[in-house]
């Protein structure tokens, strides 16, 4: 079973003439162990819900997985094997979810596949917490993790085992390739971490170090790992990158360059393994097949899951709901309800303020929601009355649960009238931006919440990579990211964003707000929880705003909109240039509207964006409905002003330099951020 797995990897990276065929070479008993003897899941039926979790955090040895699909009987066919890093091919050159039958989650940039593998033990502890009742465990399954030193190295791995040992996830599994081997060679010199203390250090159980080339050893360790009460598991299994190969194994000629057709032949008799390339015999192919055992899981847990719909159907169907990732039939007027109330109220607070006011009515009606913040909820405004602290027992490692249901709305427009367990909500991830951001993608992979987390903007950087993750993979990820520019004044230039929201904004799949007042973040809200295939950035400030005025709340949605109008101040012209704002520079906008008007008679129209991103998507005819053709104009935003010009704007007041350390007022007066700077901008432009 082993060798098929690694004649497969050296036959599909010799084809390709690209790939790494040492990895799965090396793991290949590994993957006996746990695929052949212990894993829980349905080749038939790769989404059913209670499947265990399977990521290979060391994403490069991609052929692995692969192979693995293909013998168990997903669909993934020899042909795509040999169509290995092709274009269009279902088996890419790393993992990819939504393209490969089986794939959990996308890997390849290490350290993120261990930390999406905490994030989703975390939501299947949540859940069990939540929907699980005496003797019906209808959430009940484990995630596993194959990982390497080279996850083992990037710093996120540490922010996540951390999180998984402080969570208690004992449900957790992860078995680590200790091969001692990097591309740059043995890893001794410069990886001198010792890795099961650290573990032990962090709350994790340690187990091994065991002959990762002993299938029978590694199975009992799974066995004994399963049997872990409080602590996530950490399997050391001692294995040689390359294994089976007589002049590469143990070696970094292994890791990323096909072994080569004499070497192949060679590992090919050292294995007695007397098949041609992509040729597996029928024996394998039985030993290897989990369809039926697959379909007769799933069969079980189907029958299960009936019996708890009878005894309970509220909670059922609410679950159902959950994980099919829709939003209650009364989420539309949940929304609508909210932005009026803001526009109503026309209060004048931070944004990230007004972004906690949004969050209470949904989080409200939501359950779903699951929040946090990287140390910085009193600064991100990330909690509400609905969502308390997530606290684990001490010693059981059970989820705190609290003394009254759960608020919000079940799978029919009314409370559901037994509602799931309350747990807590809202998580503080501690000072680990990177690893919150990751944790979030394995959350919303699981499915069944909606994870929403908090930071400064600045810190973004820190998230970044896995930003992009949660937007390569079309996941429903939330970041708040407040103190969104030098608006926070006095901390300076370390943490005042200049080219974040450009920088965000370049990133395919990602939406990003900037809303200006309550109504704009209500909305930027609402539409990022019904965004059901893509991540969404909020940028938030810690200045408070005025609300501005508006005659209609329709259009905010499309990310940009007609703000104010020459007639709104009297003037009976037509605009002769556009101003175009976002987030806090609204209000300047609005007020070099007014000084234009009052002292020089300009007429001027002023259009809100606070999500460049979603006005990209619109019609030709709005954009143009928006900004008309032939009119100047003059863009407005407190940071680098690279990615206004493709508005065809005649200029832009922004800032291409780092900030200063000073009073926000003082700030905005030195950089240009007043009504004079931005009226004489606007003059400029219109006597060219």
């Amino acid at each position: 079973m082993a060798n098929a797995i690694r004649a497969l990897a050296m036959d599909a990276v010799q084809q390709a003439n690209s790939g790494h065929p040492g990895a799965p070479m090396g793991m290949a008993d590994m993957a006996v162990a746990l695929w052949g003897r212990h894993l829980k899941h349905n080749p038939r039926n790769p989404q059913w819900f209670d499947r265990d979790r399977f990521v290979l955090s060391n994403g490069h040895g991609s052929m692995l997985l692969y192979a693995l699909l293909h013998l168990t009987g997903y669909a993934l066919p020899m042909a795509e094997l040999r169509n290995f890093r092709q274009l269009h091919s279902k088996t890419a050159g790393h993992p990819e979810h939504g393209v490969t039958p089986g794939v959990e989650t996308t890997t390849g940039p290490l350290g993120q596949g261990i930390a999406n593998a905490v994030g989703m033990a975390l939501a299947e502890k949540l859940l069990a917490a939540e929907f699980n009742r005496p003797d019906f465990p209808i959430v009940d399954h484990r995630t596993y993790a194959f990982l390497g030193d080279g996850c083992l190295m990037e710093g996120i791995s540490h922010e996540a085992v951390a999180l998984a040992g402080a969570w208690k996830l004992d449900k957790l599994i992860a078995l680590y390739d200790d091969n001692g081997i990097s591309i740059d060679g043995k890893v001794a010199p410069w990886f001198v971490d010792d890795t099961a203390l650290r573990f032990t250090a962090c709350g994790w159980q340690v187990l091994g170090p065991v002959d990762g080339h002993d299938a029978e050893a590694v199975s009992q360790a799974i066995a004994e790992a399963r049997a872990s009460h409080g602590k996530p598991t950490l399997v050391i299994c001692r294995t040689a990158i390359g294994q089976g190969s007589p002049n590469r194994a143990g070696t970094a000629k292994a890791h990323g360059e096909p072994l080569g057709a004499e070497e192949i032949a060679l590992t090919r008799a050292a294995l007695g393994w007397e098949h041609g390339p992509f040729e597996i015999p029928a024996d394998v192919y039985a030993a290897w097949d989990a369809k039926a055992r697959g379909l007769a899981a799933e069969a079980d847990w189907d029958a299960l899951f009936a019996r708890y719909k009878a005894a309970h159907p509220q909670l059922a169907a609410e679950f159902a709901r959950r994980m099919r990732g829709e939003l209650p039939r009364h989420f539309a007027q949940v929304a609508v309800d909210a932005a009026v109330a803001a526009h109503a109220k026309a209060e004048g607070v931070a944004s990230r303020k007004a972004s906690q006011i949004a969050l209470e009515a949904f989080t409200a009606a939501l359950p779903e929601l699951l929040g946090g913040s990287a140390d910085l909820t009193g600064s991100n405004l990330t909690n509400t009355s609905h969502t308390p602290a997530l606290r684990f027992e001490a010693d059981s490692g059970a989820v705190v649960l609290g003394d009254t249901p759960a608020s919000g709305a079940g799978a029919e427009d009314a409370p559901p009238a037994e509602p799931p367990h309350l747990i807590g909500r809202h998580i503080n991830y501690g000072v680990r931006e990177f690893g919150m951001a990751a944790v979030m993608n394995g959350i919303a992979l699981h499915g069944g919440y909606i994870p929403y987390g908090g930071t400064f903007l600045t810190f973004s950087d820190y998230s970044r990579n896995a930003i992009r993750m949660a937007a390569l993979m079309k996941q429903r990820v939330v970041h708040v990211f407040t103190h969104d520019s030098i608006g926070l004044g006095e901390d300076g230039p370390t943490h005042q964003s200049i080219e974040h929201a450009a920088s965000l904004r370049l990133i395919p799949n990602l939406d990003v707000w900037r809303p200006a007042d309550t109504a704009e973040t209500a909305i930027a809200w609402a539409v990022a929880l019904e965004n059901r295939t893509r991540p969404t950035a909020l940028l938030l400030s810690r200045q408070n705003l005025r609300y501005a005025p508006k005659r209609d709340l329709s259009e905010i949605s499309k990310g940009a909109y007609v703000l104010s109008e020459p007639a709104d101040l009297g003037l009976k012209k037509k605009a002769r240039a556009v101003i175009i704002a976002t987030g806090s520079e609204v209000q300047l906008a609005l007020a070099a509207q007014e000084l234009l008007a009052r002292e020089y008679r300009i007429a001027v129209r002023v259009v809100s964006m606070p999500s460049t991103t979603a006005f990209d998507r619109q019609s030709l005819a709005y954009k143009k409905a928006v900004l008309p053709a032939g009119l100047p104009r003059i863009a407005v935003e407190m940071g680098v002003t690279d990615g206004w010009w493709k508005y065809g704007c005649a200029a832009v007041v922004g800032i291409d330099t780092y900030g200063e350390s000073a009073p926000a007022p003082v700030l905005f007066k030195h950089f240009g951020f007043t009504p004079e700077n931005v009226a004489a901008t606007v003059r400029a432009a219109l006597a060219r």
